[in-house]
């Protein structure tokens, strides 16, 4: 990592009192289910912003935005040494995550790695709004230290009452990314009626949600709901082999309400470079 820029990966001290939870994602980042995620909502950013009309930009757990691949952390599971250091060929140099990647690891080291809300601010214009919210406070101060340079409006609350309090945002175009850790196995059961009471207050907005795909099927009740209830959505699903032995997680899901043009070929070609890994 640059000398200048290693400030911008650290972890800050902690500078909160709320409770503490327990996920950190510098433990998974770049991992093959980052890599379907940050592909698919790099795509669909760079799509909306083929017009010049302005947009709003919302996440709902944010995380640090920038991650070193070299820390310790990361280097424990070995998930990105098997996610993105082996993806990073599938995409070519004019895709807007590559794009992302390249410029990221230009500025900030060879080991950065960003997460959501900095291929946002990467790909996203002046013109344009964003809001990211995460509840964790060594994460949330990690998050303003990575994006202070953007002008994000950053919120220490919780994802889904921020969204809540934003919907429907102006400008009106725009995207929700709605990226729980699953820590509270509650969310599984509570998700659906939230994506429901979103997108009744902002019906225009793409709402993209990702999900683990797990080997105790806990997530499909919760996908049994969504798709019930939002039939015309795009629902796209990759494999991989799990991390280690005995762990749960073995593919990655995305939701999407209100699909852009295009999205699903392009969910397509990706699903065509996980299914070689297999």
């Amino acid at each position: 990592m640059a000398a200048a820029r290693i400030s911008r990966c650290a972890q800050p001290p902690i500078r909160y009192t709320e409770p503490m939870l327990s996920y950190q994602h510098i433990y998974h980042a770049g991992n093959l289910a980052d890599v379907h995620k940050h592909a698919l909502l790099a795509w669909m950013l760079d799509y909306l912003t083929a017009k010049d009309k302005p947009l709003t930009y919302i996440e709902t757990h944010a995380g640090r935005a920038l991650y070193d691949l070299s820390a310790d952390e990361a280097l424990k599971t070995g998930e990105a040494k098997a996610g993105i250091a082996q993806a990073r060929k599938w995409f070519k140099p004019e895709h807007p995550y590559a794009r992302v990647l390249d410029r990221v690891t230009a500025e900030d080291g060879l080991n950065a790695y960003p997460g959501s809300p900095l291929i946002a601010a990467h790909l996203l214009r002046p013109t344009d709004t964003i809001h990211l919210a995460e509840l964790h406070p060594r994460e949330h101060a990690a998050l303003e230290l990575a994006m202070s340079p953007t002008g994000a409006k950053i919120h220490l609350r919780d994802g889904f009452e921020t969204a809540f309090a934003l919907c429907p945002p102006m400008p009106r175009r725009g995207l929700l990314l709605i990226d729980p850790s699953y820590e509270i196995k509650e969310d599984y059961n509570t998700i659906f009626r939230h994506i429901a009471k979103l997108h009744r207050a902002w019906n225009v907005g793409i709402i993209a949600l990702w999900y683990p795909i797990l080997t105790s099927r806990m997530h499909e009740p919760m996908l049994e709901a969504l798709s019930a209830q939002h039939p015309d959505a795009l629902r796209h699903e990759v494999r991989f082999a799990p991390a280690r032995p005995g762990h749960g997680m073995v593919g990655s899901g995305m939701f999407v309400l209100n699909p852009p043009y295009g999205l699903s070929q392009e969910a397509k070609r990706l699903a065509a470079d996980y299914n070689r890994l297999r």
